[in-house]
């Protein structure tokens, strides 16, 4: 398809406390490529969660032990319920639950929305408890917009897998005793201030130390887990061409489903407007 596009995204981590709304907040362009004209305003926060939770459980496909059984959570907000439902399709062996989050109510929030969706799960709130969501968990995931190190390298028992999806969230020796490091995107995270961007401008993490990008295990150029004893990270800093794919294939399926208000734009040259004297004042 000749489409191309823009997401502009903000990240507000006051809001859901001072406003009672979510912190992400998102919109797409899309336009095609031959004239350049936009061909659809979309709203983009939904697409921009299940973009994140998506890469993340694509990751757990290729790096998460085939019988994972528990997976623990740092944060309770919106990308860590997508995070749930996406690792719970590439493993459905998942059966147990815990959470962890900045109070008992957003651990709560977690579980009574999502346990009707998953009902073969059992839930455990920890009472903003980090250690006792991450220890022992098969599969483990950060998603706050934390700035320290609320992951512990203790907490990471062998053959775990662990989904890096916020800033720096995780101390440094998490990734240091990992057996396999993957990213989204080696280079682009060298330029951000994630825990691995972090390691690497103090010199700490090289290129020789990332096993893969991830569409490296896709395609199946590199081997993802290797053994159950393993420990491995995925670093997901986002992908925008993936965004865009995903904005195109929802655009197509509203089309489909004739959803959606048709915008006029101005295709014509001004000065052929049919009553231009009506919109010029000098």
């Amino acid at each position: 398809e000749k489409i191309c596009g823009i997401k502009w995204v903000s990240v507000f981590p006051r809001n859901p406390k001072k406003y009672d709304v979510q912190n992400l907040s998102a919109m797409f362009l899309l336009s095609e490529i031959e004239t350049g004209f936009p061909v659809a305003v979309m709203e983009g926060t939904l697409a921009s969660n299940m973009r994140v939770a998506a890469i993340g459980a694509i990751a757990a496909k290729h790096l998460a032990r085939k019988d994972a059984h528990s997976i623990g959570f740092i944060g309770a907000g919106e990308q860590a319920k997508m995070h749930l439902l996406g690792m719970k399709v590439v493993r459905p062996s998942l059966k147990e639950c815990r959470v962890s989050a900045k109070s008992a109510i957003e651990e709560e929030q977690f579980i009574d929305e999502l346990s009707p969706l998953l009902p073969d799960i059992k839930f455990i709130c920890t009472n903003t408890m980090a250690r006792d969501a991450m220890v022992g968990a098969d599969i483990l995931v950060t998603a706050t917009s934390a700035q320290a190190p609320l992951l512990k390298a203790e907490w990471m028992k062998p053959g775990a897998f662990y989904s890096h999806i916020g800033g720096w969230e995780d101390e440094y020796k998490v990734a240091q005793q990992c057996d396999k490091i993957v990213c989204d995107d080696w280079e682009t995270v060298t330029h951000r201030t994630q825990t691995l961007s972090r390691m690497y401008a103090e010199g700490l993490l090289s290129h020789n130390d990332i096993h893969a990008d991830l569409h490296e295990l896709v395609s199946k150029h590199k081997p993802g887990r290797e053994s159950d004893e393993e420990r491995t990270y995925f670093n997901a800093v986002g992908l925008s061409y993936v965004d865009i794919a995903l904005a195109h294939a929802m655009f197509t399926r509203a089309q489909s489903a004739h959803i959606g208000q048709k915008l006029d734009l101005q295709e014509s040259m001004v000065f052929e407007h049919h009553n231009i004297i009506s919109k010029i004042r000098l």
